[in-house]
């Protein structure tokens, strides 16, 4: 467990850490100096559950050499001790996978309909309430930044801000193509229909100075919001649309009464975008780089079918859940799991 583990280098890293929060005028770049004490935080509680688990397992197997077969009690409290210890090894194991450079932080997770229509919107807006629920499940937070309404039902876009413990770690694996097999509640005749969906995550960056953003390089655009604020969001033109021309990307944010809140929010997003794209590509040509902004249909990560059985199935891990209602009722986590597994 030690080697596969590999305490003696995590105890390593925990003091270099140190020593560079120690160094002079590390404080004068707070960005720096605050993702090297997350850094160091998250190590710590990692090797504290460690060592934790190390000692429980220690004390079951104490408890192992002086048990006593006819006492029931004693045989039930030992096998409870070793369910305990598999799962906290299970969460442990875990944890351990999410240590990309990001994983620790929060990100936001966008949802668009593919081709379809309502049926599509529909399953956009089946989605969004998959991941608020898991979030309320799981000690989340989540904040709707941009809300388009779709026009007969459903969503056509949505953008989510989701805060908590490793939230782009864990969310990283949903980004992709969602499809759903059903049969249609806006189909008179009852006829099974496909719908997709797209996801994207990137995670919360702060500004770097990997990313300039020019701003000749953007455009800035105000109107009334549409989403699902109240009536003093809806009156004034308090929603943010920039657009980033070099690569095409756009940005909305209409979750405030401020239109100078809702550019702030808008513009961190739109940071948090360009230095994903930045790290996904050696290129330093913006056309290559704008390619990987699209997502195509077709290529989907994870079906959902409903009708004629019911089965979720991840298709890149080949994990799924015959309990289609409780995954989209949020519970999620398993598909999660199997994906940073494959990662590893």
């Amino acid at each position: 467990m030690g080697g596969h583990f590999d305490l003696d280098n995590k105890n390593l890293k925990i003091s270099e850490l140190e020593q560079k929060l120690q160094e002079e005028g590390i404080w004068s770049d707070p960005t720096k100096a605050n993702q090297i004490n997350n850094e160091l935080t998250n190590l710590k509680k990692l090797v504290n559950k460690f060592n934790e688990l190390k000692s429980n397992i220690a004390s079951s197997l104490d408890l192992l050499s002086i048990l006593n077969d006819n006492d029931i009690n004693e045989v039930n409290e030992l096998e409870e001790n070793f369910n305990n210890i598999k799962s906290d090894y299970e969460k442990l194991e875990t944890e351990m996978l999410l240590n990309g450079k990001y994983d620790n932080l929060s990100c936001y997770l966008e949802i668009h309909p593919g081709a379809g229509g309502t049926e599509a919107c529909d399953w956009a807006s089946m989605l969004l309430r998959m991941y608020e629920m898991f979030c309320d499940k799981n000690n989340y937070t989540y904040e709707e930044l941009d809300f388009q309404k779709g026009e007969e039902a459903g969503i056509k876009s949505v953008t989510i801000k989701i805060s908590g413990d490793h939230a782009y770690g864990y969310f990283k694996g949903e980004q992709g193509v969602h499809r759903l097999v059903r049969i249609s509640p806006f189909d008179s005749n009852a006829r099974r229909h496909t719908s997709f969906a797209a996801v994207t995550v990137i995670p919360e960056i702060e500004q770097t100075t990997n990313v300039t953003i020019n701003p000749d390089d953007i455009r800035v655009d105000v109107y009334r919001s549409s989403g699902k604020g109240g009536q003093g969001v809806n009156t004034t033109d308090s929603a943010v649309r920039i657009t980033h021309i070099p690569t095409g990307i756009v940005v909305t944010c209409q979750n405030e009464r401020s239109q100078i809140k809702n550019k702030a929010t808008a513009m961190s997003v739109l940071t948090s975008k360009l230095q994903q794209l930045l790290e996904q590509s050696n290129e330093k040509d913006i056309d290559k780089l704008k390619s990987h902004i699209n997502i195509e249909f077709g290529s989907q990560i994870r079906n959902y079918t409903l009708e004629p059985y019911k089965l979720v199935k991840d298709v890149r891990t080949n994990y799924e859940d015959y309990n289609a209602d409780g995954v989209l009722n949020g519970n999620i986590l398993p598909f999660m799991e199997a994906y940073l597994r494959i990662k590893r």
